[in-house]
């Protein structure tokens, strides 16, 4: 009779998650992870068999339910879209943390791991390949300049999901401020 695990595979991904952002890829280890779980460091083993493992998986949760939502977007109005999407975009905003450090994991030792990453690069470039067509529409209904090259837009867009929220303001409300001054600009 096998014994219970004492916590979920969705509590053991919340932990990593949390403990790769506070403490990175390389400061990450399953020691620590067992530090913050109930039970014995084993009952980790029987989830994933190593660090990059669960890491991968963990990434590939995070990235599925952005996809999950930004797959849901009506597109028809560019501006709406846009603004819908970096709402997405900013209540996972620690996530892109997570994402930069996908290059680091090791998948030559894991098929589990290796398609975790190929997800999250694929789930990548979809989500790319929706903001330039997004941004490319509004460009086209002349809600951006279209003087201003695409690449310039896409990567302010992206660079808005770093910008810190001194006034500590709730994610929904930091996010459409943001989006109000990506798209009119600081001009008076």
């Amino acid at each position: 009779m096998s014994r219970k695990q004492a916590y979920s595979r969705s509590e053991l991904l919340d932990v990593t998650k949390r403990l790769v952002l506070e403490h990175g890829y390389d400061g990450f280890n399953l020691k620590l992870l067992s530090q913050h779980l109930p039970g014995a460091r084993s009952t980790i083993y029987q989830y994933y068999a190593n660090k990059d493992e669960i890491i991968s998986a963990c990434m590939k949760r995070a990235i599925q339910s952005i996809m999950e939502k930004a797959s849901a977007l009506d597109e028809s109005d560019a501006s709406t879209a846009l603004q819908e999407l970096l709402a997405i975009y900013m209540e996972e905003f620690k996530f892109h943390q997570l994402l930069g450090d996908s290059y680091k994991i090791k998948t030559n030792g894991s098929e589990e791991t290796r398609a975790n990453v190929e997800y999250v690069e694929n789930a990548h470039e979809f989500l790319k390949v929706q903001l330039t067509r997004l941004v490319q529409k509004a460009q086209q209904e002349k809600l951006l300049r279209d003087d201003i090259p695409l690449p310039v837009h896409v990567g302010v867009f992206f660079n808005l999901i770093s910008t810190p929220n001194m006034m500590n303001v709730p994610v929904s409300q930091w996010s459409k401020l943001l989006f109000d001054m990506w798209m009119g600009g600081a001009k008076k």
